[in-house]
């Protein structure tokens, strides 16, 4: 028996009408008015995300590769695995290949499918697509969009895993996709 019933419809809010707030390139942030299971009406504001894919891209050696990156948010250089957005009207699967290759260089021969992560439920709609990629091959220098400096680095699952448990990988898609 699944965790989603037809006993869920006690939980179920209904939205009542929805104003954007603000739309930018990559967020737009709305609020809606929103009619809740006791009959009453609240306010939920939130940010619509256009999902995002991320890779464990697995070399021939048994390494992972990762990427170090500033992340303006919190002013700091994180630790994480391959990532991007999906752009409009764009097949998930080929956002991890163009991601994989723009970010590291690299392409994979074989793709599977993990699952998908909602990491912000509580004030953004944001999926993350999980992938596996094997059969890396090198193709060239990385082709990073025009305002993305990054540094790809490898590391082993074990090393990964220290990594979390250090505190040194906080990033959140980065620590599921491990899991």
């Amino acid at each position: 028996m699944g965790f989603k019933t037809m006993q869920d419809t006690h939980l179920l809010e209904t939205q009542i009408s929805t104003q954007t707030v603000f739309k930018g390139h990559l967020l737009e942030v709305r609020k809606d008015q929103v009619r809740l299971p006791n009959g009453t009406e609240s306010i939920r504001e939130y940010i619509v995300h256009p999902g995002a894919v991320v890779i464990l891209a697995f070399l021939d050696n048994g390494n992972l590769l990762f990427e170090r990156q500033f992340r303006y948010p919190l002013r700091q250089v994180f630790l994480e695995l391959p990532a991007g957005k999906i752009d409009p009207g764009e097949a998930i699967i080929e956002t991890a290949r163009r991601e994989l290759l723009e970010e590291t260089g690299y392409i994979a021969s074989e793709w599977s499918h993990l699952g998908k992560i909602h990491p912000c439920i509580g004030y953004s709609d944001e999926r993350i697509e999980i992938f596996v990629a094997r059969g890396l091959q090198l193709i060239g220098e990385k082709k990073l969009d025009h305002n993305e400096f990054l540094d790809v680095i490898e590391l082993s699952p074990s090393a990964a895993k220290e990594a979390v448990w250090n505190g040194l990988i906080t990033d959140a898609k980065t620590i599921s996709s491990l899991f």
